[in-house]
């Protein structure tokens, strides 16, 4: 007695379905989550802008706050003789992908535009220093 095998196209079409499947989805660039783009500022900053010896930031101090139970890891910039004192520079990302924020006395500063360039530089995945 011979079986007879299902219609061929049908098995070419749940292959098809099933390889789509399987796929991965393309990546393309850094990982947009809220931590991951904090912890790429957070590095940017930490070697641009103070161990570079950065001018502009030689009062402050860097004080990375990436564990965060509120879902918005951030970095904040406070007096370097005073790192118990309010922040001068608030930066924190929230959701996936991730919305940037920078608030705080600096961004009133002149050296603003700077701080907005590097931390979208840094949180699209580029390293470099202004």
């Amino acid at each position: 007695m011979r079986h007879r095998l299902a219609n061929p196209a049908l098995l070419t079409a749940l292959a098809a379905m099933l390889a789509a499947c399987q796929t991965p989805a393309p990546t393309t660039g850094p990982n947009r989550a809220a931590l991951p783009t904090m912890e790429r500022v957070a590095l940017g900053a930490s070697a641009c802008w103070f161990k570079s010896g950065d001018p502009a930031f030689a009062a402050y101090k860097l004080a990375p706050e990436l564990n965060s139970f509120t879902g918005r890891p951030r970095i904040l910039l406070v007096h370097k003789g005073s790192p118990e004192s309010r922040p001068l520079l608030v930066v924190q990302a929230e959701g996936s992908p991730s919305r940037l924020q920078a608030f705080g006395p600096m961004m009133s500063d002149p050296v603003a535009g700077r701080i907005v360039a590097d931390v979208n530089r840094w949180s699209g995945g580029n390293k470099a220093c202004s």
